[in-house]
């Protein structure tokens, strides 16, 4: 693993109630790069995103997932989340009579607790939750309102660049962070993401179209099919799938 690389899987097999999906990734992520996996339906894409993120129902069978040198498939998911890997998921949870100020305002200090850090002040806080809350355009929308509770796809997907924003994590995994949003709200989405480039973290988005990569430009597309990587290129690649479809590629 070199000292730029930030993500790296290992010949990583996975299943799921007894069904092989992945069947052997190898990927290696730098620092300040994004990278996007596209494939068809059932291919593996969001399978991928989740044995990173830790969600339980999958079986890791072999393989490892070493971030910045550890392997996380030996940490349960709270302690990824606080060691800075964040997953925006394909459909955001719902968490009623949980206000979003006070969800926003505790993970932002379990992270500064993990790190050793005072909690966050109030008056910084609320300034920060603002800014950024207006940048996204969603600043009356989470007002007086549970986390996720009768939302919008769109909604659900700029509160999620919301928690991105406010915790500024160092992996990120967009897991068809596209999926059910009009142009307007794609392109907003998009902007949080730019803005959030740097030469520290990293991006894995995961799509099914290329509309997306044409706001968050990919320095690297793989194509995974059958829970293999079959093809990996520059953001051309994504341009040829539309042309040709999936079924060239193979």
């Amino acid at each position: 693993m070199s000292n730029n690389t930030l993500l790296e899987i290992k010949d990583l097999h996975a299943e799921v109630e007894g069904k092989k999906i992945l069947k052997g990734i190898n990927l290696s992520i730098p620092a300040g790069s994004v990278h996007a996996i596209m494939g068809p339906n059932g291919a593996g894409k969001s399978t991928l995103g989740s044995v990173i993120a830790g969600k339980e129902e999958f079986e890791v069978t072999h393989g490892e997932v070493l971030y910045k040198g550890r392997n996380i498939l030996e940490m349960d998911p709270e302690e990824r989340a606080l060691e800075g890997v964040f997953m925006s998921f394909q459909n955001p949870v719902e968490i009623p009579g949980v206000s979003m100020p006070n969800f926003l305002r505790t993970i932002i200090n379990a992270h500064r607790e993990h790190r050793g850090e005072e909690p966050i002040a109030p008056a910084e806080f609320l300034r920060l939750m603002k800014e950024k809350a207006a940048f996204l355009g969603i600043e009356k929308m989470i007002r007086g309102r549970s986390v996720n509770e009768g939302f919008s796809g769109g909604e659900k997907k700029k509160n999620e660049m919301l928690q991105m924003m406010l915790l500024e994590p160092q992996f990120v995994v967009l897991d068809e962070l596209d999926s059910g949003l009009d142009i307007d709200a794609i392109r907003k989405v998009s902007e949080a993401v730019n803005q959030m480039r740097s030469p520290d973290n990293a991006f894995l988005a995961i799509t099914h179209y290329q509309r997306l990569l044409d706001y968050i430009v990919p320095d690297v597309i793989h194509i995974l099919v059958d829970g293999r990587i079959v093809k990996s290129g520059d953001k051309n690649l994504a341009l040829e799938l539309e042309k040709d479809g999936y079924e060239m590629m193979l």
